[in-house]
């Protein structure tokens, strides 16, 4: 939750106790299982478990600066509270649902896509449209390179370093990626598809956490090397990319309300359209939205109202995501339990191809290294959306957002087309 902006010094004593009352108050309900069911005691209680994590893991010296601050320790925290049954009681369950079955994250994404592309200049959408996908190829080429030496070193042969490691990170996630790559493996070697899962799911656990990781060091990087990021802008020389309109103009409740209305259509028309085309929801969405923004035909001042919501969003909603990608989405035990020396060699291998490559390619494209490295490498790298929203909080680049889900999504789907023709080959 972000309090600082916007309100007066003076108050700013009077709303950090309210805070803290609030705090304190919900951590004792849910101590006690005693949260009301629901949006409500879901909402709530992961506001307050981010809101905390956030606050420590911001303040702590060496996480906040080389591993992402607060969004690391957040996620890796609140994991760990519910898991370990530090929390114990229903909560985890009612924070499980909302955010995967209550479309908490479905909203989230929605919001800060559509935010953010609208907010964009349309000369910097067209500009960065055609080149961004040779990065995610670059991304691709250089993991499964390094992927491949190291299982060589450690005697793995090319199938299980690419096809059962390397290939399953890179693939867009874990419903969109692992799920059909199983299918499609198990179709065509006759290999056992819950013998298939269990190799693929730490490898994309472990992965997600390399990635997150990662980009919190490529955000200190930036700070070393300044000439190697646009600290958000993904195109070198622009300095129009992200307009931030909701300064210049007073926000109010009907442009935030209209913000959120625009969000939500945006949703459902990728919904809709992904019923007659073959596609991934969000990538039908990025794709409706980017067509919008070119084509000029929405009123500037609904772009405007579209991001003052998604800055709404960003600042007061991304603690209580993180605690709900954490609980639902993380499980320490699983990353622990196969933490090999040479499993981790070859999946950290992975995602570091991927950000080398992404980086290298992105710099011959006319990207910032550093941001291409983050959305066409380690956002190819991470869970999906889940993983899109870590990593980019670690970094603290979350209006990269589009350009993420275009690594996940589309990314993800040429994963699967190159997995048909590879088990053909290695197989």
């Amino acid at each position: 939750m972000n309090t600082s902006e916007a309100i007066p010094s003076n108050d700013q004593r009077a709303v950090k106790a309210t805070l803290f009352v609030a705090a304190f108050i919900i951590l004792l309900a849910t101590y006690f299982n005693e949260l009301p069911g629901g949006m409500i005691g879901a909402l709530g209680a992961m506001a307050i478990v981010g809101f905390v994590l956030n606050y420590i893991g911001d303040r702590t010296p060496i996480i906040n600066q080389f591993f992402g601050g607060g969004a690391i320790v957040v996620i890796f925290g609140s994991s760990y509270l519910f898991h370990s049954e530090w929390i114990s009681g229903d909560i985890e369950q009612q924070i499980t649902t909302f955010t995967k079955g209550g479309g908490f994250l479905s909203f989230y994404v929605a919001s800060l896509v559509t935010g953010s592309i609208l907010g964009m200049s349309t000369a910097t959408l067209k500009k960065a449209a055609l080149k961004y996908i040779p990065v995610i190829l670059g991304a691709v080429a250089i993991s499964f390179l390094f992927a491949g030496l190291i299982g060589l070193l450690f005697g793995k042969n090319l199938f299980e370093s690419l096809m059962l490691i390397a290939l399953p990170i890179m693939g867009g996630g874990m419903g969109a990626g692992a799920v059909p790559l199983v299918e499609i493996m198990s179709g065509r070697t006759g290999m056992d598809a819950s013998d298939l899962m269990s190799q693929m799911v730490p490898a994309l656990a472990i992965g997600n956490a390399i990635a997150i990781v990662i980009a919190g060091l490529l955000n200190k990087i930036g700070q070393i090397r300044p000439t190697w990021t646009g600290n958000g802008e993904l195109i070198r020389g622009d300095a129009t990319a992200i307009v931030d309109n909701e300064k210049k103009e007073p926000l109010d409740v009907a442009k935030l309300g209209l913000g959120a209305l625009i969000a939500i259509s945006m949703f459902f028309l990728g919904t809709l359209l992904s019923n007659v085309i073959s596609m991934h929801t969000y990538a039908l969405m990025i794709l409706s939205i980017a067509l919008i923004k070119v084509s000029g035909i929405m009123p500037e001042q609904l772009e405007k109202a579209a991001h003052a919501w998604y800055t709404f969003v960003v600042g007061n909603l991304t603690p209580a995501l993180l605690v709900g990608i954490g609980v639902a989405y993380t499980d320490l035990n699983q990353i622990i339990d196969a933490l090999s020396p040479m499993y981790f060699a070859l999946v950290f291998a992975t995602v570091l191809g991927a950000a080398i490559g992404a980086g290298l390619v992105g710099r011959l494209m006319g990207f910032f290294p550093i941001e291409s490295a983050i959305t066409g490498g380690l956002c190819m790298a991470n869970m999906g959306g889940t993983g899109d929203v870590a990593v980019l909080a670690a970094s603290r680049r979350m209006q990269l957002m589009p350009f993420a889900q275009i690594s996940s999504r589309i990314g993800g789907a040429f994963m699967l087309i190159l997995a048909t023709f590879a088990i053909q080959l290695l197989g």
